[in-house]
């Protein structure tokens, strides 16, 4: 039987991270995923995510946007690839708007200038028309992650550590079992950073999240000389019909689009069918009202998956807090669930913070990441 002194399970932006950090430490660890790079599902496929320095979800997350910030300009020196491109990011919302007042409040602390109301931010970027009295704040030090670059870099040279099988786990006296269809490995411990597939790895764990189909779309835009990467900024809008996330064209695809409002609830291996326009009607709408440059057809369309945390019923929290710990019931076990729609821009940082709990036993994950929220959570049993 082959063993392994760490076995990554999952290897999207979260656990390629992880696998990068073992490495490079001089870990012997194996990855493990069914699905090829690339491949649409999941949660981390596609081009690009927004970076954020400042989070409207929290000011706590400043300092572990600081250390992913950090890590990404480590992985571009270490690859030789681009992987977090620099751009401004917009938010914007009616008065009042808490989403707005959030990153604001974040983003003061470090005297952070720019644009204050829709009157300002469309003088200074003529592709929105925002209700002059709304709510903005622009963040400098935002960019835009290049994700399946990302993962490249982060499994580069180590491809023959990578198993591309579906993997059960199941711990035993002698470790942990990663059962596939033609091999058994054994572990000395295991990270499980599945994404959507987590809640069927780890027991207990499904009744607390939520997944979701988001759908993603690439618009033509009626002025592309107003939306171009260096003079456009990333935009998060607060419209009558939800919240609506964009990128600048850098890529001359059009200018990529959706709703970050929770979608419709699938299981992760049941969200057909292919998306469609009608599921971006609501996006094409608030672009059209609201960021009228960017507007324009459908050139492109995809899903991702978001794995939501729902509020927690033992030590309450908001919800969509990252999960990051050991498993109470056996700590040779670590369970990484880092997503809610905004856990990708964390991913360098993240990674490394899985590394260290898998590699010395006494280090305490972050509070707010604990399970010990969440009633039930039991280890792996087959």
């Amino acid at each position: 039987m082959r063993v392994c002194e760490v076995a990554v399970v999952g290897l999207g932006l979260i656990g390629s991270s992880a696998f990068h950090s073992l490495l490079r430490r001089g870990t012997d660890v194996l990855g493990f995923d069914p699905l090829v790079l690339g491949e649409a599902r999941g949660s981390s496929h596609g081009s690009c995510r927004v970076y954020r320095r400042f989070n409207f979800e929290s000011a706590a997350y400043t300092e572990l946007s600081d250390a992913a910030f950090k890590g990404w300009r480590m992985l571009e020196a270490a690859s030789g690839r681009t992987i977090l491109m620099p751009t401004r990011v917009l938010e914007a919302g009616p008065p009042g708007s808490k989403m707005v007042a959030d990153s604001r409040a974040a983003a003061l602390k470090d005297a952070v200038p720019g644009p204050a109301t829709g009157a300002e931010a469309n003088a200074a970027f003529p592709a929105f028309r925002l209700p002059e009295h709304w709510d903005v704040v622009v963040q400098e030090s935002g960019g835009i992650l290049l994700a399946e670059a990302a993962i490249r870099a982060f499994r580069e040279g180590a491809e023959h550590r990578i198993i591309l099988a579906p993997a059960r786990i199941r711990p035993v006296a002698a470790g942990i079992r990663i059962s596939m269809p033609q091999e058994v490995i054994l572990a000395e411990r295991a990270i499980i950073a599945a994404g959507p597939w987590i809640a069927g790895l780890v027991p207990g764990l499904a009744r607390h999240l939520k997944i979701t189909r988001q759908t993603v779309g690439w618009f033509k835009p009626a002025k592309p000389e107003l939306v171009r990467y260096g003079e456009f900024p990333a935009f998060i809008v607060e419209g009558e019909k939800g919240v609506v996330y964009g990128f600048p064209d850098f890529e001359g695809r059009g200018v990529k689009a959706a709703q970050h409002d929770h979608g419709p609830v699938v299981g992760a291996d049941a969200w057909h069918p292919q998306p469609t326009d009608a599921e971006l009607e609501t996006v094409g709408l608030t672009l059209a009202e609201l960021v009228p440059g960017a507007a324009g057809p459908i050139v492109e369309r995809d899903i991702c998956l978001y794995t939501n945390t729902l509020r927690a019923d033992l030590r309450p929290d908001e919800g969509n807090e990252f999960i990051i710990d050991r498993l109470p019931a056996d700590p040779r076990i670590i369970v990484a669930s880092p997503c809610s729609g905004h856990g990708a821009k964390f991913a360098s940082a993240i990674g490394t913070m899985l590394a260290d709990l898998a590699l010395d036993a006494k280090l305490i994950a972050p509070k707010a990441f604990q399970l010990d929220r969440f009633s039930g959570v039991e280890p792996p049993s087959s």
